[in-house]
């Protein structure tokens, strides 16, 4: 069985880890209660670090002559150095960090859908929706990692990706910590279905930064393949991609599956192109049958298993459609 690594992940502290929020109250959400025991997490609430205290009177994004400003409307208060400060002091020492959970809509912590008001009056009206002064340092500092707000990963396929990506990425900078082509050489053998369902041009991309190292310092090779890493998962797979590979490890099985075996297996892909069941149906007929013929190539696929089993569930998601946007 499959060890798998404890990505490490920043997360709002307000989600169950204290009584942070705005009004005195912590939200506990299900996910990141369910992860608790596969991740290590770092809780941070920006409002709280810049002193504005618990309970505290709301902030707001408002924007002020054009300029995009934090703002406390019952103190008159602008705290938008503040949280720069903070939020770049705070990620500037980050190490090791895999991922990010924040709190959706907050004016610190929301990566998208964050309310911004025309000026600071009472009464002003609403603008062109962004993102709060935290998230979008984490999204301009830390790109290419997963970035989620809580309310999102309630969608099975966007938590999905999530965690592959989490725990894809949390693998690998294992491989940094080794530090030798070798250790690459096995990432990316392990790790070539995963990418050719993400994006098969971008691994194309990678195969020949692993060949072909041409005497560089491995820690040289390794970080320009980390940067194609972090593009090929930046976005969630396509369907269609999804079912070549599928299609591609059928063909090890295809002399000894029975026609009703294959029958099934392909009246299965046709529900996951259709959205009827999610990725992980097909991928576990597939997985069945590796055990069963012992396939070793096959046997070592992360696509096939990419985060721990037992996240796997569609209890409380909403419908497991594909949505507009990745990270």
């Amino acid at each position: 069985m499959r060890e798998f690594p404890r990505p490490r992940v920043v997360v709002s502290k307000c989600l169950g880890f204290a009584a942070c929020r705005y009004n005195g109250v912590t939200i506990p959400d299900a996910f990141v209660q369910q992860l608790a025991d596969y991740v290590e997490y770092l809780p941070v609430c920006p409002e709280f670090e810049i002193g504005l205290g618990v309970p505290r009177d709301p902030i707001r994004v408002v924007l002020i002559e054009g300029e995009v400003r934090l703002y406390q409307p019952a103190t008159g208060r602008d705290v938008t150095q503040a949280m720069q400060d903070f939020a770049f002091a705070y990620l500037d020492g980050l190490e090791d960090v895999d991922g990010f959970i924040l709190k959706g809509r907050s004016p610190s912590c929301g990566i998208k859908d964050v309310r911004r008001y025309h000026g600071t009056e009472a009464g002003a009206g609403q603008v062109k929706k962004g993102r709060g002064f935290f998230g979008a340092a984490v999204l301009e500092r830390f790109a290419p990692l997963p970035v989620e707000e809580e309310g999102r990963l309630t969608n099975f396929t966007i938590r999905e990706h999530f965690m592959t990506a989490l725990f894809t990425l949390a693998d690998f900078r294992a491989v940094k910590a080794r530090g030798t082509v070798g250790e690459l050489v096995r990432f990316h053998s392990d790790n070539k279905l995963l990418l050719m369902a993400y994006n098969e041009s971008r691994l194309r991309q990678m195969g020949p930064i692993v060949a072909n190292p041409q005497k560089r310092a491995a820690h040289e090779v390794i970080a320009e393949y980390e940067e194609h890493l972090g593009k090929a998962l930046a976005k969630l797979p396509r369907r269609t991609a999804g079912i070549n590979v599928l299609m591609h490890a059928l063909g090890y099985f295809s002399k000894k599956l029975n026609a009703e075996e294959k029958a099934y297996f392909l009246d299965t892909l046709e529900k996951y192109r259709s959205e009827q069941v999610p990725l992980s149906v097909p991928v576990s007929l597939i997985g069945a049958w590796v055990v069963r013929f012992g396939e070793p190539y096959l046997a070592r696929q992360t696509f096939f298993a990419p985060y721990p089993e037992v996240l796997v569930t569609i209890s409380g998601s909403k419908r497991y459609n594909r949505p507009t946007t990745g990270y």
